[in-house]
């Protein structure tokens, strides 16, 4: 049953549950009684296809992308809210959410905070318009009509698209103040992976160039690609220092440093 004021959060998943289990369903705004749906997509070979499945199951109208690493806090729910009865009065057609993004001119937007990087983007007041959105928080209405590429390969630049194919059809996307965490391993090299999808993106958006995203800008020129891999090559190869760095194991402890980094931005 479809509820008025309740949100569907969709989380593919892969891997160890445990992953899953001590960041993103220990998240303290899902334990504060609001009305919510969570629906985990195990064992899809893309996020495309896992994330269009819970579109058809979801039981509400605004749905929430999101990875299973995210955290978020206890105010969250209720700053995506004031978000929304933001664009409610000035952009009523807006097309996706989310909490980190690019303008068109290359700028980084949002307010979240990566242990292994820190305190990303500041708060801000009011939604912010972008170009992408990147894919660790997704946010759209199931009534837009809107839906991923189901050809687009892997679990990479899905923000990207749904973003443009929101524009496509006259709706702006936006970075809103609702500050959250992404306890991601870093690993300061993209897997194969990603670059595939770089590519399907280029070629499926040659008509959109550039495109700026959250990991590389996307254009006519492969100047940004080339020289994005010379990079990559000398942290692996020359210097020597592309290793992984670890999520936190403590919540608590987590939190507390997110806290204090959200006060001082």
């Amino acid at each position: 049953m479809r509820s008025e004021n309740g949100v569907t959060f969709v989380v593919p998943s892969y891997g160890s549950d445990e992953i899953l289990r001590s960041n993103f369903l220990a998240s303290p705004c899902l334990h504060t009684g609001c009305e919510h749906q969570i629906l985990i997509q195990r064992n899809y070979s893309s996020a495309a296809t896992a994330n269009n499945e819970a579109i058809d199951r979801a039981e509400n109208d605004l749905l929430i992308f999101t990875h299973q690493d995210m955290i978020f806090p206890e105010p969250w729910l209720v700053q995506l809210e004031l978000a929304v009865t933001h664009l409610k009065r000035t952009d009523p057609s807006w097309g996706v959410l989310g909490c980190s993004g690019v303008t068109p001119d290359g700028t980084g937007v949002g307010w979240v905070y990566a242990p292994n990087q820190g305190l990303l983007g500041k708060s801000f007041d009011h939604p912010q318009p972008i170009q992408t959105l990147d894919e660790i928080v997704l946010i759209f209405r199931k009534s837009s009509g809107l839906r991923f590429d189901d050809s687009l390969p892997h679990f990479h630049l899905y923000g990207t698209d749904i973003c443009l194919r929101a524009a496509q059809r006259g709706m702006r996307s936006y970075v809103i103040p609702a500050f959250c965490v992404h306890n991601a391993s870093y690993y300061p090299v993209l897997p194969k992976e990603f670059y595939e999808t770089y590519k399907y993106i280029r070629r499926a958006w040659k008509h959109s160039l550039p495109i700026y995203t959250s990991c590389q800008a996307i254009t006519k020129s492969e100047i940004p690609f080339y020289r994005r891999r010379l990079h990559e090559f000398i942290i692996r190869y020359i210097r020597r220092n592309a290793s992984l760095q670890p999520r936190v194991r403590s919540l608590t402890k987590l939190l507390d440093e997110a806290t204090r980094a959200s006060i001082t931005s």
